[in-house]
């Protein structure tokens, strides 16, 4: 098992989570967070940590895309490991539907 950060972090990229991860795992896009999963030892303290309840176990039903673009582009984007601002709109898109669709970018974050 695994955790993984699906659409819901798309556009509002909030870094709790980040800030919490005892092993770094995580990796920053131009509009969300992934986590590498062969990195995260599954200890889940970033799950609660996510004002946008973007952080689930990759046993959660559905999700198996959302493992695909973790993987993916973990091993393309930067990694980041402290806490930034989030998206200057982030609770605007705190809970919108059809993100991925609407906004995903491929482009890589800032990082470290």
């Amino acid at each position: 098992m695994t955790y993984i950060v699906s659409d819901n972090c798309i556009m509002c990229k909030y870094t709790d989570c980040v800030e919490v991860c005892p092993v770094d795992c995580f990796y920053e896009g131009e509009n969300m967070l992934v986590i590498h999963p062969d990195e995260c030892i599954d200890c889940g303290v970033c799950e609660p940590e996510c004002p946008a309840d973007a952080i689930s176990a990759d046993t959660e039903s559905g999700l198996e895309k959302w493992l695909e673009i973790n993987t993916r582009f973990a091993s393309i984007w930067p990694n980041i490991t402290g806490q930034t601002a989030p998206m200057p709109d982030a609770e605007k898109h705190d809970g919108e539907k059809g993100k991925f669709e609407k906004y995903f970018s491929e482009e890589p974050g800032e990082g470290d």
